[in-house]
């Protein structure tokens, strides 16, 4: 299951009662399996701070989910044909996700609660932007090292008209240091086999009779050599060219050819030897953005129960997990237990979404309910 739900109500006379009742309610038809969400006493502030933070934390955890995200999917796209070990791979604090959201504990290390909530989310904020940063930096380093590569390697294979000749051809293919002659290399499509053996010769004057040879041949084209005088080469390539031979632009040298296969092993090398710190980094961080996004999900349950409650604080948070095809059932009851929460609006003749909005609540939210409720995917893998 990758849908979970936050909600929040207030206290009876205690936590502990809201939740009896909570769990009594979902537990006929086992509607849902619902867990405490502890978030511990945070700096309330003033009304007008709960207000503000109310739509900036709507903000942060926008963005910081985004990053989390971005982080899971690089990390998929760098793990490449062992993109079925990225599940495994996506921990928090050592914990699978629904485990860390489950067993939730505030990071007093982290997020020191004798600050205030604005500095607990700037913290975030900070936080989370640096990795983002980073991720750029990072990514674009290694896309560049991963592109080159390819690009080399599909010079290796592939047609004949695009690829690299250097590991096809040999130093006794051509005719090297002749102050008058030189070596060609024709690409000839196989349909014509025949014809350019039998016109080669004709294509211009001062042709080496007999000097053709097929070097190399792929499903549409041919590898040929020619040996010409030098002084007719712009002319042969034009007629060639006319006649559907394409001459490839090649200069047999044995320290060039040396020089390109040593920049593919280099480069396979180096991404190698990048790719273990590179996972290793997203791995941390990813557990970094996936348990800052839910201590965010922890602040705006805090601050909206607050806002929708009122002081002192006292209200018990749910992390419920829907039974599969319950969610509208499990609304319903849900509805019944908290729909008394709105009993003041209607009273004075307006309806909730009303007096979410002149509570300050509701920000970025597509729909309004009488109890606190976020809904959280924890779903990082996109299904093919």
């Amino acid at each position: 299951m990758s849908e979970y739900w936050v909600i929040s109500a207030p206290g009876d006379k205690t936590c502990q009662q809201t939740w009896d009742t909570l769990n009594n309610a979902t537990k006929s038809g086992n509607l849902s399996v619902n867990y405490k969400f502890p978030i511990p006493d945070l700096k309330v502030g003033t009304l007008d701070q709960l207000v503000g933070l109310s739509d900036d934390l709507g903000k942060l955890d926008t963005f910081v989910e985004s990053v989390t995200r971005k982080v899971a999917q690089y990390l998929g796209e760098v793990l490449e044909d062992q993109r079925d070990k990225l599940h495994e791979n996506l921990m928090a604090n050592n914990s699978d996700l629904p485990t860390y959201l489950t067993r939730f504990q505030w990071d007093m290390a982290k997020y020191p609660i004798k600050q205030s909530l604005r500095n607990i989310a700037d913290i975030i904020s900070k936080q989370v932007g640096q990795i983002d940063a980073d991720l750029k930096v990072k990514s674009a380093a290694y896309n560049s090292l991963k592109g080159n590569l390819q690009n080399l390697e599909k010079k290796q294979t592939g047609s004949l008209l695009t690829r690299n000749l250097a590991d096809l051809v040999k130093k006794e293919h051509f005719i090297l240091d002749s102050e008058y002659l030189t070596t060609l290399l024709v690409i000839v499509p196989k349909s014509m086999f025949n014809d350019w053996n039998a016109n080669y010769e004709k294509i211009t004057n001062m042709i080496v009779p007999r000097s053709t040879q097929l070097i190399h041949q792929d499903n549409d084209y041919g590898l040929y050599t020619v040996t010409l005088f030098k002084k007719v080469v712009d002319e042969f390539k034009l007629h060639a060219r006319e006649r559907k031979f394409i001459v490839r632009e090649f200069s047999y040298n044995e320290a060039d050819l040396a020089a390109g296969k040593n920049e593919i092993t280099k480069l396979v090398t180096d991404k190698k030897k990048q790719f273990g710190p590179l996972v290793r980094w997203l791995k941390v961080n990813f557990s970094e953005c996936f348990c800052a996004w839910i201590h965010v999900k922890a602040l705006r349950v805090f601050v909206e129960s607050v806002l929708r409650y009122g002081l002192p604080v006292n209200f018990q948070a749910v992390v419920m997990v829907p039974a599969r095809k319950s969610a509208k059932k499990l609304r319903d009851v849900l509805q019944q237990l908290y729909a008394h929460l709105d009993h003041s609006a209607q009273q004075h003749g307006q309806n909730a979404q009303d007096t979410a909005e002149l509570a300050g609540l509701g920000f970025g939210q597509s729909e309004y309910f009488p109890y606190v409720f976020y809904k959280i995917n924890i779903e990082m893998v996109d299904k093919v």
